[in-house]
């Protein structure tokens, strides 16, 4: 963890330009969450509605407005890449099924990395009025209220989050056996469509674990930094350690991470 190389201010400043910025995309989502939407499909069942691009398109534009020379990778396919050190990872909707059925697990994600390490993060749902937020060595926060994880240690008492891939159709890991697996381990599982949301979650304490396969580096960029900076500890499921390249997560509180893992990498 590079803690020392930003000043509290700056991570600061950071963070309140994150928090603009997503509370504007949040705004841009709430007008259009009654709304025709539009929606197109970028695979079999991949949604995109013409409030993701308008969001994205909004994102992208404060973000270079505020930091020209930064590079910014994006979930619709915008990205831009200035050779920085620092780049800003977005998904400018979140759970765009749910979106699109007009159901509110939905949220804007925006993290900032630096030298591929994120050091602020924020993830905002307009319809559940939910605002975390996280920079390095400086805590997690829901509504500028800190946060931390759950203190629950059996697994048997932990409920725990995940989901499934666009494409599990034909996916060899598709994660529904492990679902099935988890299910009689833990007290529940959930499934809300919003990974930015499960993660920061656990973060809150709300959930006691979450994994997946498959994510982009933009579902779990802001959501990582969230959880950790609220106590969590994050690997990908074989506990090697994770990035937001990485084909796997498991998130937790800590105390019920190898107990995970240990169901979900066991032969039956």
């Amino acid at each position: 963890m590079r803690k020392n190389l930003f000043s509290k201010n700056e991570l600061s400043q950071f963070t309140k330009v994150a928090e603009k910025i997503a509370r504007g995309a949040g705004k841009i989502l709430a007008d259009g969450f009654l709304k025709n939407k539009n929606v197109q499909y970028k695979g079999r069942i991949d949604p995109v509605t013409k409030f993701d691009l308008k969001s994205e398109k909004y994102i992208i534009t404060q973000i270079q407005k505020a930091f020209p020379s930064h590079s910014i990778l994006t979930e619709e396919g915008h990205s831009i890449d200035n050779n920085s050190d620092f780049c800003w990872i977005i998904d400018p909707l979140d759970g765009t099924v749910n979106y699109a059925h007009r159901l509110p697990s939905y949220a804007v994600s925006i993290a900032l990395q630096y030298k591929k390490e994120s050091i602020v993060g924020v993830v905002y749902a307009p319809e559940l009025n939910e605002f975390f937020s996280a920079s390095i060595g400086q805590g997690a926060y829901l509504n500028k209220k800190k946060i931390k994880i759950s203190s629950e240690k059996k697994l048997e008492r932990s409920l725990l989050a995940t989901g499934f891939a666009y494409n599990i159709a034909t996916l060899k890991k598709n994660n529904l056996g492990l679902f099935a697996r988890m299910m009689k381990h833990a007290q529940a599982v959930r499934r809300f469509g919003s990974a930015a949301l499960d993660i920061c979650w656990v973060a809150d304490g709300r959930f006691e674990g979450f994994w997946e396969y498959n994510l982009a580096p933009w579902d779990s960029a802001a959501g990582v930094i969230i959880l950790t900076e609220a106590g969590g500890k994050v690997t990908e499921i074989d506990l090697s350690q994770y990035s937001v390249f990485s084909k796997s997560l498991l998130a937790s509180n800590g105390l019920i991470h190898n107990k995970m893992q240990g169901i979900l990498v066991r032969k039956k």
